[in-house]
């Protein structure tokens, strides 16, 4: 392009500048600053995340449902007077007439008892059960133990996962190889029968030992099974946290660490785990019903609490000798089971659509 060509470009880049004002040139006000400012609030990734969550129906309306479930588990025994062990008489004779079920059901003798002292029984809400003690109270004690069980395990899970995941993802090589040969040998393991043999060995070698500790209402099929979660169970939780780490090790900040001379274990606490929570949280909340299910089941089949302690699987295996007289004594606990295992994987379910990034 030649210097005639070029001067003619400029000329017709010109603007008139006629059709402009002096306050068209004035430096704009901090109000209109701040209306040009199209910045998102600042949030946090949990924050960002339960956000999310708020906006899921079923996620929310399984938090009520747990809320309400632990609420009345935790209110009701300080509302009804009878104990989950407590064989109800009446003029000192066992009752065995109420084993009906039937909400505020009281039984033959109760009435001719109250009648002759004018005295005002609480009400058997769920009826009794075949040996006289409250089915209302008993159910909720269930429940107490059954999510007291799912949760423990859960934190058990948790912890070790984590531990273990986090060494062999990140120092890899042969101490990843190793680790997840034990991984794979552990898979292989049936936890149904190491449960049963745990229990026989346990029931022999601590009977008569847990008498008088914290451990005595439990019995050696609870511990057996405690033990196997901390086995066992945990493996799952490795292989993901382990997964996780791979992907980010190798990023500049954590490379950038490393550089400076931070120590491996405050990079994995201050780098890495973090951006592994929405991992930790989902798999957490999708432990618990898995966690509760496997008790229900083992006391079901007989391997869970000892008596006179009962959970819901416990609850449910008593009631199959009279199921076709009172079914309702199987169907309560069973019912109450789904509700849980059904709240917690929709709410699992909905923390893994809020927390996983990836499904953006």
């Amino acid at each position: 392009m030649d210097n005639k060509e070029m001067k003619k470009s400029l000329l017709s880049a010109q603007v008139d500048l006629s059709k402009f004002s002096a306050a068209n040139f004035e430096k704009a006000t901090d109000e209109e600053k701040r209306q040009q400012d199209v910045m998102g609030e600042s949030t946090t990734f949990f924050k960002d995340g339960m956000r999310r969550l708020r906006k899921n129906p079923l996620a929310m309306a399984s938090i009520v449902v747990l809320a309400l479930i632990i609420l009345i588990i935790l209110v009701a025994p300080h509302i009804v007077p009878y104990k989950y062990d407590q064989i109800i008489a009446v003029n000192g004779v066992r009752d065995k007439g109420s084993a009906n079920l039937g909400f505020f059901m009281y039984s033959q003798k109760e009435l001719n008892y109250m009648n002759e002292t004018g005295e005002d029984l609480f009400p058997h809400i769920f009826g009794t059960d075949g040996l006289g003690r409250d089915y209302f109270i008993r159910v909720i004690y269930g429940t107490r133990v059954s999510l007291a069980v799912g949760v423990v395990a859960a934190i058990m899970v948790v912890i070790i996962g984590i531990i273990y995941g986090s060494i062999a993802g990140y120092f890899g090589g042969k101490v990843d190889l190793i680790m997840m040969r034990i991984v794979d040998i552990i898979y292989s393991l049936p936890d149904m029968l190491i449960i049963i043999l745990l229990s026989v060995v346990l029931n022999e070698n601590l009977s008569g030992k847990l008498a008088g500790t914290v451990f005595s209402s439990l019995g050696s099929n609870m511990i057996s099974m405690f033990i196997v979660f901390g086995l066992l169970y945990w493996v799952s939780m490795a292989r993901l946290i382990r997964g996780q780490i791979l992907t980010i090790k190798n990023n500049e900040y954590v490379l950038a660490a490393r550089c400076i001379g931070t120590s491996n274990a405050k990079i994995l606490k201050r780098h890495i785990l973090p951006n592994c929570l929405s991992v930790i949280i989902i798999t957490t909340a999708l432990q618990i019903p898995s966690a509760i299910f496997t008790e229900s089941y083992l006391s079901f089949l007989g391997l869970g609490v000892s008596v006179p302690l009962t959970s819901l699987g416990s609850l449910a295996n008593d009631a199959r000798s009279g199921m076709q007289s009172y079914p309702a004594r199987l169907v309560i606990p069973a019912v109450i089971i789904c509700l849980i295992v059904l709240a917690l994987n929709l709410l699992g379910d909905g923390l893994r659509d809020a927390f996983d990034t990836k499904l953006d």
